[in-house]
């Protein structure tokens, strides 16, 4: 007998069904579907409200530091110092020099870091030529090049930008090698059965497989070029949150230190955000907890 012949010799239901009531349950639409839906936005909600939990008791923790006696600006203080640099115009050259320099140092490690990174993983022959090297200026930090660059780069922006790009560069060249080199053997392997060629595998199973490790890679790097930018605006700057903040020192100018600190931080977390937002939309395909 058919599935049509069985749905023949059913018994009809003798009370008709509206089109919006499902057969052995609640009517569509009510509470029960839409609560998913709750579930997954109280879910959302919770990281944002423990962040702002969190800023609240670190503001407060330095409040109290202050009033305690350390010698610490109260946060009405370094507000007032940062109104008053906003409206001088200090602040906002400040902070435009400094984030000019981070992002083009940043971009410019990451653009060479990523294809340096995916030679090293993909050929043995380049591994074994350039991971000496990689791994040699690793252990000096990107701030004990700074008398070099001086001497060889001059004193404008050019030295600058290079610590800040040796420092993005070494982080993320050697995430992304990691991520090459940790691509599941199994499915190059399957790949390669399927008649996929070296281009097409690189292409459409190590390039997807690393993507992870290269964005871990971008925003330690981030962190870094943040790190390195107070030690490379003394090479004389001008303007700048790190020269605002060295400048600041020499006047025991703590208030304007602390605007400067909070400004980094909000700008590199900022930077962070965004990073992690592009983690999120191109991995995912990736289990999470």
């Amino acid at each position: 007998m058919s599935v049509l012949d069985k749905q023949d010799t059913e018994p009809q239901d003798p009370v008709p069904r509206t089109a919006h009531q499902a057969p052995d349950g609640p009517a569509a639409g009510t509470g029960d579907e839409s609560s998913p839906r709750r579930r997954r936005s109280g879910r959302s909600r919770l990281p944002l409200l423990l962040n702002a939990v969190s800023i609240a008791l670190g503001i407060g923790l330095w409040w109290v530091l202050a009033a305690s006696g350390f010698k610490l600006p109260t946060p009405p203080e370094v507000v007032a110092r940062a109104g008053t640099l906003l409206g001088d115009g200090t602040l906002e050259g400040d902070v435009v020099a400094s984030l000019t320099r981070v992002l083009i140092g940043f971009a410019l490690g990451t653009a060479v870091a990523v294809p340096v990174g995916f030679l090293m993983g993909w050929y043995t022959v380049l591994r074994g030529l350039i991971e000496p090297w990689i791994q040699f200026f690793r252990t000096i930090p990107p701030l004990a090049i700074i008398p070099l660059a001086v001497v060889v780069m001059g004193i404008d922006e050019t030295p600058k930008i290079f610590v800040i790009f040796l420092a993005a560069f070494l982080a993320c060249v050697i995430s992304t090698f990691q991520g090459v080199v940790n691509v599941d053997r199994t499915m190059i392997n399957a790949a390669r059965v399927l008649g996929a060629g070296d281009l097409v595998i690189f292409a459409r199973v190590v390039v997807p497989a690393s993507t992870p490790f290269i964005l871990v890679g971008m925003r330690v790097g981030l962190g870094s070029a943040w790190a390195t930018l107070v030690a490379a605006e003394l090479i004389a700057a001008q303007q700048g949150l790190g020269y605002r903040m060295q400048n600041a020192q020499l006047y025991y100018d703590l208030p304007t230190i602390f605007v400067g600190l909070i400004s980094i931080g909000i700008l590199g977390l900022l930077m962070d955000r965004v990073l992690l937002l592009a983690e999120h939309k191109l991995t995912g395909w990736q289990e999470r907890r």
